[in-house]
Formats: C-alpha cells, sequence, structure tokens
C-alpha cells in the first residue's frame, strides 16, 4: 500500500506525518532549538572512569555528561570474545579522566540520562552506511532474498577502492542501484569521513565535527521507498532546498515531491492535528466501544485493553477476541505514533483459547513489521501479559510536547480539598506549641475554604477553642488545591 509523507516546515520546528490509507502511521518532530543528536560524532573529553559499572561519563559539550559502556567501545569489540583470541581489556585500561576520544551519539538525551555513545563510527548515506573502522560488508535485513544478497555483496567489493579499510552496510533502498550510484555513495561517504577526521585531529574536546541532517532531508534519504507516494512539503523556501538536496544526492526522489498549495494548513487537510492531540491522550477509544489506557513511566509502558461499551454479536469469549484483535492493530499503531520506547506490557482481556492467544499476537505482529524501530515480542506469559520491547533513540511524542503538570508534579493526582483541610489544622497544632503565637491565618484555594465555611467548619471552630486563638481564613486565587500557608499573626 502506497504511504504518503506530509511534512509540515516552519522557522521553529519541521513536523513530519507519514501516511497510510489516509491515516498516520508515524509522527516526528524537531525543533530548530532542540534538535535530536543521534548520529553526531564529537570529539570528547573523558569526565570520570567507573571500573564498577565499566562505563565512563564523556563531555560532549551538553548540558549533561554522555554514558560510555565498554560494551560501545570499538577496541573492547574488537579485542573481545567475539571470535579474536585476545581478551576484552577493561575500561580502566581504555580510557582515562582527561583523555580526548571520538564517540557518536547512538541514543539521545532521555529524561534524566545523559546520551548514550559509542567510540564505532557510522555515517548514512543514500544507498549505504560507512563503518570506517570496520572492513566487513553486511546486507540489510530487510533484503531477504539470499541470492540478491550475496549478488549485492559481491558487486559492492568490486567497486570499493583498493587502500579502503573501512566497511559497508547495504541498505534496502539499494537493492535496485545501479553500479554509478553505488559508487557515487562510497565516494560522499568516504570523502566525508576524510573531513571527519581531519577536524578531530585539530579540534580540541568537546567539539561537534558532524551533525547529522535536518528532519526533513532525513526524510528523503531515510523514508522513501518502493511504496513512497506523494512527498507535500507546505514551505516554498524549503521546498527547493530540498529540491536541490534530492537532485544533487538522490535523483530518483525528485518525481515525489510537490509543494502543497492549498489554502488549508496541511496538517489539518489530513486531520493529522487530531491524531496528534489524540495520541497525547492516555485513553483512545476502539471503533468496537473498548477502549486502551496508556500508562507511560521513566522505566515502561503499560497498554490495558478493555472491553468498554462492545457487547459482541455472540458470545462473550468472541466479544474479547474481537476485542483484542482490534486492540492488536491499533497498539502497534499507537507505539509508532508515540515513538514508546524501552519495555512495554500489553494486558490483553483474558482469553481461554490458546488459538485466539497465537490470533492476537499474530494480529500485533503483523502491525509492528511496519515498524522502522528494532522491536523483541516476548509472547504472552503466565499472568496472560504481552511482553515486548522497542528501541529507545529519543524522547517520546508526550515528552517533546508535554511537560509534567505543575499542578500534581506529574503524578496525574491531587489531593482532596478535605485532605489539604486536615493537613493545614494539623500544622497549626505544631506551630502553636513551637511558637505560642496570637492567632492563625489559613491561606488556601477557594475549594478549600468552602469546605472549611462549610462541612468542616465545626473541626475549624473545634481546632480554636482547643488552642484559644482565633483562626482566619483567606482565598488565594493563584494557589492549586494542594498548596496552602499557616501565617502566625
Amino acid at each position: 500500500m502506497k504511504q504518503d509523507i506530509l511534512v509540515n516546515i516552519t522557522p521553529q520546528e519541521t513536523r513530519v506525518a507519514v501516511m497510510q490509507a489516509g491515516v498516520p502511521q508515524e509522527l516526528h518532530i524537531e525543533r530548530s532549538h532542540n534538535r535530536g543528536i543521534v548520529s553526531n560524532v564529537y570529539i570528547g573529553k573523558v569526565a570520570r572512569v567507573l571500573p564498577g559499572m565499566q562505563s565512563a561519563f564523556i563531555e560532549i559539550g551538553l548540558d549533561r555528561a554522555a554514558f560510555l559502556h565498554v560494551a560501545d567501545i570499538w577496541e573492547h569489540r574488537r579485542n573481545g570474545a567475539g571470535g579474536d583470541a585476545k581478551p576484552a581489556k577493561p575500561i580502566e585500561r581504555i580510557l582515562s579522566e582527561g583523555q580526548s576520544i571520538m564517540v557518536q551519539v547512538i541514543k539521545d538525551p532521555i529524561g534524566t540520562k545523559g546520551a548514550r555513545l559509542s567510540t564505532q563510527i557510522s555515517i548514512a548515506g543514500r544507498l549505504l552506511v560507512y563503518l570506517p573502522q570496520d572492513p566487513h560488508i553486511g546486507i540489510s535485513q530487510r533484503i531477504e532474498n539470499e541470492a540478491e544478497r550475496e549478488s549485492l555483496r559481491e558487486k559492492l567489493a568490486q567497486l570499493l577502492p583498493a587502500d579502503e579499510t573501512g566497511g559497508f552496510i547495504v541498505r534496502t533502498v539499494a537493492e535496485n542501484a545501479a553500479d554509478a550510484e553505488l559508487a557515487a555513495d562510497v565516494s560522499y561517504l568516504r570523502k566525508l569521513w576524510h573531513d571527519i577526521r581531519a577536524r578531530g585531529f585539530t579540534s580540541p574536546a568537546p567539539t561537534l565535527l558532524y551533525q547529522d541532517l535536518s528532519l526533513a532531508q532525513r526524510v528523503l534519504r531515510d523514508f522513501v521507498n518502493t511504496n513512497t507516494g506523494r512527498i507535500f512539503i507546505d514551505s516554498r523556501e524549503n521546498f527547493a532546498k530540498l529540491q536541490n538536496f534530492a537532485g544533487e544526492y538522490m535523483p530518483n526522489v525528485l518525481d515525489h515531491l510537490e509543494h502543497y498549495t492549498g489554502v488549508r494548513p496541511l496538517f489539518d487537510l489530513y486531520n493529522v492535528e487530531d491524531e496528534i492531540e489524540r495520541a497525547m491522550a492516555r485513553r483512545v477509544d476502539l471503533k468496537s466501544g473498548g477502549y486502551l489506557i496508556f500508562d507511560q513511566t521513566e522505566a515502561m509502558t503499560t497498554v490495558d485493553v478493555n472491553t468498554g461499551g462492545f457487547v459482541g454479536v455472540r458470545n462473550f469469549d468472541d466479544t474479547i477476541f474481537k476485542t483484542n484483535l482490534e486492540a492488536a492493530q491499533v497498539i502497534a499503531r499507537q507505539l509508532r505514533l508515540r515513538n514508546l520506547g524501552g519495555i512495554i506490557i500489553i494486558d490483553f482481556i483474558d482469553m481461554e483459547s490458546e488459538e485466539h492467544k497465537s490470533a492476537v499476537l499474530a494480529e500485533l505482529n503483523k502491525g509492528l513489521a511496519l515498524d522502522r524501530t528494532r522491536i523483541t515480542v516476548s509472547g504472552f506469559t503466565q499472568l496472560g501479559l504481552v511482553e515486548m520491547t522497542r528501541k529507545r533513540t529519543r524522547e517520546s511524542l508526550a515528552h517533546v510536547l508535554c511537560e509534567a503538570c505543575s499542578v500534581c508534579g506529574g503524578r496525574g493526582q491531587l489531593k482532596t480539598a478535605r485532605t489539604v483541610c486536615y493537613e493545614a489544622l494539623r500544622e497549626i497544632l505544631r506551630e502553636e506549641r513551637q511558637f505560642n503565637p496570637r492567632g492563625f491565618r489559613i491561606l488556601a484555594s477557594q475549594q478549600v475554604i468552602d469546605l472549611f465555611l462549610e462541612e468542616e467548619s465545626q473541626a475549624l471552630a473545634m481546632l480554636g477553642d482547643f488552642i484559644g486563638k482565633p483562626v482566619s481564613l483567606q482565598v488565594e486565587s493563584s494557589y492549586s488545591q494542594e498548596r496552602y500557608d499557616i501565617i502566625l499573626m
């Protein structure tokens, strides 16, 4: 099925929606003040080596030091148990504090965690990925025909210069590429690496040596395939820039580019704005009447499937099965839209039939097959939960577009007005014993003051009689329901 790509560009941000059958399948957002840094190459400085964790913190010029594990150090990999006779070195014998080191970002800073680094550099082109340190030719796993894989491997090997010491991975889009196109990509990537390495020799740490393409350019490089239909760009200036970029590096994409000039905003026309709002909601309604509940924490995401108002057509088992089948399709799409990563636990409605479980799992895997991100599904556990992981390289949609509620602090719950009333009464007792003032004034929200004046007026009067001091009330309209202050008179 053909996929159209919508590119909405303003000076502040670029937004991309991948559409299939008129429905958004993926959302990508990049803001000019906070571009993702995955694939960027830096000269960094070792800030701290942690032998106990076999890790190091590397300063690369960001607010937080980045993280490098020994398993992501190319020297450790090359000398390790992967087939070489040499024993793997511990990190304290590879790195020392103050040392300069070339690193590449493999995972954006997420939440409170710094960026994840690797010393094995890879540079993506249109058809190939260059591995300057690894003399190996690999083929994309999406190219499944073994004869085609071997043919591509032999073709590329013949095109490489005699002095080439690095390796390449052939991308899926190179399956039908001409020799001249492959040779041009080889030449471009080798020159790019030569420039990066030359700057690395002369630059102090920390310094950015190479920045990956902008989101709009990466769309042309990474998203376009044989299923791509039209690519709409709603900015005249950026449409011209992308035309020039495609003309130089990927001329086969030129025919797909279209400048959108309609009166209605591009994302409004295709209902993408509404889809973004739904992708930030905790609840997702299913067409059958069932619904999903997404709860995202720092460590994992849970998805709960509920029948809701769906009563089925034959019996209860059939109702559950139909709801779970629809949920499997929607969950796969929502994971892409929300860019949820890490550990994901799905609580489908309990099914007795093993046949039904297998069908639901197959439907989930079918939907997940459309994902560009690496996914592992472990199947149903003894508790009837589906465990899976989705590689996390950048912040989720909610973390890009939202922030924790300033009132509840991200808990999703507020103390009741009555709870706050009782806290204020206890606080007055503590203050009276410690300071013995002439009286007290409670500053609180309208909801809390109203409760003191009505249902809790007797409790307030009893406290005043007990301490023998007047207690007055004052509404502070700027206070949240949980906030209050006790003023000593």
